[in-house]
């Protein structure tokens, strides 16, 4: 069977790529890509180097099941691809969680809805896959009517270079930023440089 992570070199690809080691996925065919720069470089994955490939050439070999964490632009662009070639597309984007006939899956909640025919399946963000797993048992004994939530994201929610920006300050070094403003040491970087 072949497995296709589509962003494969990004902070979340990234960490797709170490739990499908994890799991034990090495038996089988893994198909990396991620934006057309990264084509011919190479990823590691159970101590092997894998060769990126661009999407295009991954979605001709068919593979059973491409994960996505490459954006919701890439995402609305090769997903639907992948389905019509017979591929089952797990979206890790905001790109389809509210589209009708895309499901919306926490495997633990809902995973029973899905059926053969869905050829891409979203999911929630990570606040809320934790926190309806958290919820669902509640909501089965005693029925929640509301649920108000503040979540505060972390740097890593806007991607490796927005983490390599924040490692980069803590060293001082210059570099490209994710952010005109500072990252490192600064609880709330849209409210001026000082904390009182």
């Amino acid at each position: 069977m072949k497995i296709a992570v589509i962003g494969a070199t990004g902070l979340v690809g990234g960490v797709m790529l170490k739990v499908l080691e994890e799991r034990g996925f090495q038996e089988y065919e893994l198909l990396v890509a991620a934006s057309p720069k990264s084509v011919g470089k190479s990823v590691i994955f159970a101590g092997k180097p894998y060769v990126m490939q661009s999407v295009e050439d991954i979605i001709v070999q068919k593979p059973a099941i491409a994960i996505f964490s490459a954006g919701s632009t890439a995402s609305l662009k090769y997903a639907p691809l992948f389905a019509e070639a017979g591929t089952t597309v797990i979206d890790n984007s905001s790109a389809w969680r509210m589209k009708e006939d895309v499901p919306l899956v926490v495997p633990e909640i809902n995973a029973h809805l899905l059926t053969r025919d869905h050829k891409i399946i979203s999911n929630p963000n990570c606040s809320t896959i934790q926190m309806v797993v958290a919820l669902a048992p509640l909501h089965a004994k005693y029925t929640i009517d509301r649920v108000i939530v503040s979540t505060y994201q972390s740097v890593t929610g806007t991607g490796i270079k927005a983490v390599t920006q924040m490692e980069h300050e803590r060293r001082g070094i210059r570099s490209m930023r994710a952010y005109p403003h500072q990252i490192h040491r600064n609880l709330f970087p849209h409210g001026g440089n000082k904390l009182r």
